[in-house]
């Protein structure tokens, strides 16, 4: 893997990638051609007709859909030989692509984990005033099996969601200014390229330091780059020579970060599991004492574990938080406090961080 490892190689991704050893990579961000098939070279604004450059690169051209399918299949499938069975691949594309890539994706057997919206906050207008502004693009995280165990940095998404759990939709601009990788006449050198932001989220998700980050098209240099500051490893791909050049450059001026004030390294799912009946038999919480939601809500503990409340019956502390709030399901750690004996308030998950610590201890010393 020497010869692979933090490297951007020059040549077909398909040919490249049959060299790389079975289950030997962790991740894969793979901003494949588009097909976009524009039928002009240049587009002009609606609103004062000066001129936008199109996407017509050679690279973005094939012949017909069933050309394209083709080339989507190999490298789609080497990707999986090469994946570890429960790494984590991603793809990105807009409406012209991406369908056609998820089916593609299913058919050789992997499983669609989330679909992503990018929402573009500052995107490119539609030149033409024919359709709507194509404001988004779509990301598809799938796993090469049903059943692999991948990684996802729940609480690092958590935390820098300001303390909310990730949505699907992600409100990132698109790449613009000093960011844009320019070419000798100080133009943009990749008209698809995509914005570190972008790149640093996905890899923070869904990737671990030291992981091995795959990018059969790697362009600019723009996965490499994140992956190089978030402290991860690359193989990037790509067969342009001037693309090749400016990532090679782009990875070398890049800097690692610093990501204790970021990342979570221990999931809570990863942790000692602790049922809310081993609060009671550790004489943390009491049968008859009092539990209050975040709008006032009031439970009371029973003696077999359950919550009580006048409205809605007896349920566990999750189904009861949900019941509360006409909701399908609800994390009832997040949502109770038990009221002591002097009328404050302390949250039953510091309780349960209280437990889940002893049951560790004891672990270790074991």
């Amino acid at each position: 893997m020497d010869k692979y490892l933090n490297k951007i190689l020059a040549g077909d991704c398909i040919e490249v990638m049959r060299g790389i050893p079975d289950g030997s990579v962790d991740a894969v961000f793979a901003d494949s051609p588009y097909n976009l098939q524009l039928g002009v070279k240049t587009l002009y604004r609606p609103e004062d007709q000066t001129a936008a450059r199109a996407v017509r690169d050679s690279w973005d051209s094939f012949e017909s859909p069933d050309e394209y399918d083709k080339f989507t299949r190999q490298w789609v499938a080497e990707c999986k030989r090469i994946l570890k069975p429960d790494g984590a691949f991603w793809t990105i594309g807009s409406y012209h692509n991406i369908f056609r890539i998820g089916a593609i994706l299913q058919d050789l057997g992997f499983w669609i984990l989330n679909d992503i919206v990018w929402v573009k906050t500052n995107p490119m207008p539609n030149f033409r005033g024919t359709r709507f502004t194509n404001a988004h693009e779509t990301l598809i995280w799938a796993t090469p099996t049903k059943t692999g165990k991948y990684t996802f940095n729940y609480e690092t998404m958590k935390k820098l969601n300001g303390g909310k759990q990730m949505r699907s939709d992600w409100d990132i601009n698109i790449c613009l200014g000093e960011e844009r990788i320019k070419d000798a006449n100080g133009k943009s050198l990749h008209n698809t390229q995509k914005p570190l932001d972008l790149l640093r989220r996905v890899i923070l998700a869904t990737t671990k330091p030291g992981d091995i980050i795959l990018d059969p098209f790697i362009g600019s240099g723009t996965t490499a780059a994140a992956a190089h500051e978030l402290g991860r490893n690359f193989i990037g791909i790509e067969r342009e020579e001037s693309y090749v050049s400016a990532a090679r450059e782009r990875v070398a001026n890049t800097q690692t970060i610093d990501l204790s004030d970021i990342e979570v390294t221990a999931p809570k799912r990863a942790e000692p599991r602790v049922a809310f009946t081993e609060l009671i038999e550790a004489g943390l919480l009491y049968a008859g004492q009092t539990l209050v939601g975040p709008h006032g809500d009031r439970v009371m503990i029973s003696h077999d574990g359950q919550l009580v409340h006048t409205l809605y019956g007896k349920a566990s502390i999750h189904v009861m938080a949900a019941r509360i709030q006409n909701c399908v399901s609800f994390n009832g750690w997040d949502y109770w406090s038990a009221e002591k004996r002097d009328g404050t308030l302390v949250p039953i998950d510091e309780l349960r961080k209280y437990v889940r610590n002893v049951k560790r201890d004891m672990k270790q010393a074991a």
